[in-house]
């Protein structure tokens, strides 16, 4: 393990606006991305290791299988994180190492493993966030149908009440789903994420049923967890733009904003499914059938928190009369379109603004605008930013650093869009760095470096970034410094 470099001293700034008392300040990362062991002690396939071994799904052919051997290093990861100030660290959890093939009793062993990382954690007076599901179905119940199927609302249900029995008494913070939007249309719409199927119908039967299996997690949480325990879901809620002032392209943000938006938060914070979204999907599925008697009831169980997940606006326009969606949807390249009911809508990259190196626009005031939107609509709903950050181009220099400004810059802009959010108004307890390391970056393979500390995935050697150090400023001083790259 690499230690945090002694020769950062904090600058002195100015006085500057502290973030508010209690403010949590965090980093992310999940199971398949970063642990590894994927044979390891009983773990058997999830739709991800069946993906990344398919040819020509991944970048460069890359999976899992190592990713940043998490697994075998937490020690020293949660030692680095201490060392960078972190108070909270957001995980998820492989179901497919605790409960190998969706059913049945848990593996001790699988169970292990997260019981010793939370003690770690506690013992490192960091608090553990633990998110149940970030996209790693277990293959076995995939092979029954997946999350198009209602009965696997059945076994999230079960495997929820297995992780609370194991990790109730430790874990505070529990997150039903990372991004189902993801799950539910990049893997069943366009195909770009696992499992690759490319079936708009399926995908929003997927959508209904991630719905349904977080009420019904959120039940077995509640049932089982301490009365202090938070629940929480996490989204990455598409901050969406018209291109222009026109009727036609106002219509195309409204479709958007209906099958990435509020096709969740309308059952879960407002107990129903918007209209305009049933009408413009219903020649794909029988909503009334695919609702059952007591779904709406189940899925808007209430939370104790809203995880709100941004990178970058969506920038959308409807094309003219003969020509076919295109552009810049940033969710990946296929020929199948994740957007069910507006498959004809054109993305775009704003014009002027600097990019990632995932080519998204840098907009922090996308970030201030989608959590005073979220504010507006749910007033008095307490949100955190569970991810936000962006891959560059990093490499370790000679005298073996990595240097990293725009990222620093990057951090800087969007922190001090949710300092502006807070002062507006927006209920924002905390903010979780995406990512703490580099890791496996889905259909991008090992191509795309999210993390504040570089993995050499050669060695396992872990870097931390400048980015890393800056952040730990930050979290000391609770507080933006003066200038981004101070």
């Amino acid at each position: 393990m690499t230690a945090v470099r002694p020769d950062i001293a904090p600058k002195q700034a100015p006085e500057a606006t502290r973030f508010p008392t209690g403010f949590v300040w965090g980093a992310a990362t999940a199971a398949y991305q970063v642990e590894g062991a994927a044979a390891e002690d009983g773990r058997t396939p999830s739709i991800w290791d069946t993906f990344s071994h398919t040819p020509g799904k991944v970048h460069n052919g890359d999976t899992g299988d190592i990713a940043a051997d998490h697994y075998h290093r937490f020690r020293d990861d949660v030692a680095l994180m201490k060392q960078l100030g972190l108070k909270a660290y957001r995980f998820s959890i492989s179901w497919s190492r605790v409960q190998p093939t969706g059913r049945g009793p848990a593996v001790e062993r699988g169970l292990d493993f997260y019981r010793k990382l939370v003690d770690e954690l506690l013992e490192a007076d960091i608090a553990p966030v633990a998110t149940l599901y970030h996209w790693d179905l277990p293959q076995e119940l995939e092979d029954a149908g997946g999350w198009p199927q209602r009965v696997t609302t059945d076994r999230f249900a079960d495997y929820a009440a297995i992780m609370a029995g194991a990790l109730g008494d430790r874990v505070a913070t529990w997150t039903t789903f990372n991004e189902p939007w993801c799950s539910a249309f990049l893997g069943y719409g366009s195909g770009v994420h696992a499992p690759g199927r490319t079936e708009p119908a399926a995908a929003l039967r997927a959508a209904h049923h991630l719905n349904l299996a977080h009420g019904r997690a959120i039940e077995v949480l509640r049932d089982q967890l301490p009365a202090g325990a938070q629940t929480s879901v996490t989204l990455n809620l598409h901050q969406v733009r018209p291109l222009t002032a026109s009727a036609a392209d106002a219509d195309a943000a409204r479709r958007i904003d209906a099958v990435g938006n509020r096709i969740f938060t309308g059952p879960m914070l407002r107990g129903e499914y918007p209209e305009d979204l049933l009408a413009d999907t219903a020649h794909l599925v029988d909503w009334s059938k695919l609702v059952q008697d007591g779904d709406l009831a189940a899925i808007s169980r209430p939370v104790d928190v809203l995880g709100v997940n941004y990178y970058t606006p969506t920038l959308v326009s409807l094309p003219e009369k003969g020509e076919s969606g295109s552009g810049n949807d940033v969710h990946g390249a296929s020929a199948f379109s994740p957007w069910p009911g507006s498959e004809h809508v054109a993305f775009h990259l704003a014009e002027g603004k600097e990019r990632t190196a995932m080519n998204w626009s840098i907009d922090p005031d996308g970030l201030y605008h989608l959590l005073m939107d979220v504010t507006r609509d749910h007033p008095g709903l307490p949100l955190m930013v569970t991810e936000n950050g962006a891959a560059f181009d990093d490499y370790v220099s000679p005298e073996g650093r990595v240097e990293d400004p725009e990222r620093i810059a990057y951090l800087h802009g969007h922190l001090d869009a949710v300092q502006r959010a807070v002062a507006d108004g927006a209920d924002v307890r905390g903010y979780f760095l995406w990512s703490l390391m580099d890791n496996f970056e889905w259909a991008y393979g090992y191509s795309k470096r999210f993390g504040t500390v570089y993995v050499d995935y050669a060695s396992q050697r872990r870097i931390p970034k400048a980015s890393a150090h800056w952040y730990s400023d930050v979290i000391r001083r609770h507080a933006l410094p003066s200038a981004g790259l101070s």
